[in-house]
């Protein structure tokens, strides 16, 4: 996590706390020449909508213009992080045990690095899915440590 992403994240929690939402992720991008501040809130049932997302974004800008942490020009979007939400806090994995999800690794794991399947468990130590290959069902147990990017998936198949 940047510095930039860090210092917003302080400044958004406790503006998506007093809305009773859930601070999702933040990131800060380049794309072209611009750069974008994108901040993605949720609420715990998972319907957050467009005049809840512009209460945070309100907020956020008086307080970012107020203490001016990012030095260049950018963007500010406040969005929901959609349908393939990502999955970086231990709550997040908690709340997606038994939905279908997608997991890249920083190694191969029995030859792959990108696992889509059911999450069955999440545990201290490990994530397990079971992922569907040809017409066998795997169970594949997946260390936290080799977990790079996980989020929530569509299974096209059901």
């Amino acid at each position: 996590m940047s510095k930039i992403t860090e210092e917003v994240e302080k400044l958004v929690s406790p503006i998506v706390k007093d809305l009773e939402l859930e601070l999702v992720d933040v990131e800060f991008v380049k794309e072209g020449k611009d750069w974008f501040l994108r901040v993605y809130v949720d609420t715990p049932e998972g319907n957050i909508d467009i005049e809840q997302c512009a209460q945070v974004s309100e907020k956020l800008s008086e307080e970012l213009d107020r203490t001016d942490p990012i030095p260049q020009n950018y963007f500010l979007e406040v969005s929901s992080p959609g349908a393939e939400r990502p999955l970086k806090k231990e709550e997040d994995f908690q709340k997606a045990i038994g939905q279908y999800v997608y997991i890249k690794t920083y190694e191969p794991i029995n030859g792959m690095k990108e696992f889509e399947g059911y999450l069955l468990a999440y545990g201290p130590e490990s994530a397990e899915v079971e992922v569907r290959i040809k017409t066998r069902k795997l169970q594949v147990e997946i260390g936290k440590d080799k977990i790079a990017f996980a989020r929530l998936a569509i299974d096209f198949s059901a």
